[in-house]
């Protein structure tokens, strides 16, 4: 039963990490640094921000450690980044595998042995929770990023076939 359940969460976030990698396919370099809202983040410095979620909750929360980073674990807000697109696609799908390799590892109801900062906190007593947390946070930020992407081109229901 809960292999089952594991294989469900996991297809569910795998999905949404494919759209939100879809989402963004075909923008050039200067779109996807421009910021399509007031509040001023970027295509890309949301998929760096979606790496920095998965490696601080699977990592950093699940497994109580994170490999360091290859630059400075700068402030990234309001959501750009420094980076080159190559840099962080890589990045976001590196933390994605080791997501994958950690989730594939742990049994859903193992408690974490790392701490999330914040109230958040009580709500993952376990990796079922951060799961379910991490495709709720993917899929909102795909539909920032669809919202962005219409803005940028006009471009609109990108997402897999």
């Amino acid at each position: 039963m809960a292999d089952r359940e594991k294989e469900t969460l996991t297809r569910f976030l795998r999905a949404q990490r494919t759209s939100v990698l879809a989402i963004v396919d075909g923008l050039d370099p200067a779109a996807l640094v421009t910021p399509a809202l007031p509040s001023g983040w970027t295509p890309l410095g949301m998929i760096e921000h979606l790496g920095y979620s998965e490696r601080h909750w699977f990592q950093e929360v699940v497994l109580g450690r994170a490999e360091p980073l290859a630059w400075p674990d700068d402030d990234h807000a309001p959501l750009t980044t420094p980076r080159p697109p190559a840099v962080v696609f890589a990045f976001y799908r590196e933390q994605c595998e080791r997501s994958d390799a950690v989730i594939e590892a742990t049994p859903l109801a193992a408690p974490p042995r790392g701490r999330h900062p914040g109230p958040f906190a009580a709500e993952a007593p376990d990796l079922r929770a951060i799961i379910l947390h991490m495709i709720e946070e993917t899929a909102r930020h795909a539909g920032h990023l669809d919202a962005a992407r219409e803005l940028l081109d006009g471009r609109a229901g990108l997402g897999p076939r």
